[in-house]
């Protein structure tokens, strides 16, 4: 593929991922108590949304902003564990709230793959 190609695909998924874990992080901090019914409907622990939303502010720092590899790579584990955990608990609750989940994880392989192939690490 073209390198300019990898490039526009690298900043679409980007872009996805980062309104996605922005819009989350939102909720969880200005909008706590509709935060906590999603979680407690999903069975996740009400006290862990003010630290997930800021280790989803620091990953996507570390995605965009830092040029650290190791840094680099820790943040995308950990948004491909946080996706895919948020797609499975919307498909086991039934919530029908699973396809932003579903885009965001694939978001993340996108971006992380494309970002690999363009040596952005």
């Amino acid at each position: 593929m073209q390198r300019k190609i990898i490039i526009i695909i690298y900043w679409i998924a980007t872009g996805f991922l980062t309104v996605i874990i922005l819009f989350s992080a939102g909720l969880y901090i200005f909008n706590h108590e509709t935060a906590m019914r999603i979680y407690v409907n999903l069975g996740y622990p009400t006290y862990i949304i003010y630290p997930s939303a800021i280790a989803k502010l620091f990953g996507l720092s570390a995605i965009l902003i830092l040029k650290n590899k190791t840094l680099k790579e820790w943040a995308y584990a950990g948004f491909f564990f946080v996706t895919s955990l948020a797609l499975s608990a919307h498909l086991v609750a039934g919530d029908g709230e699973h396809a932003l989940a579903l885009i965001a994880f694939v978001s993340v392989i996108v971006s992380y793959t494309a970002s690999k192939k363009l040596d952005l690490f």
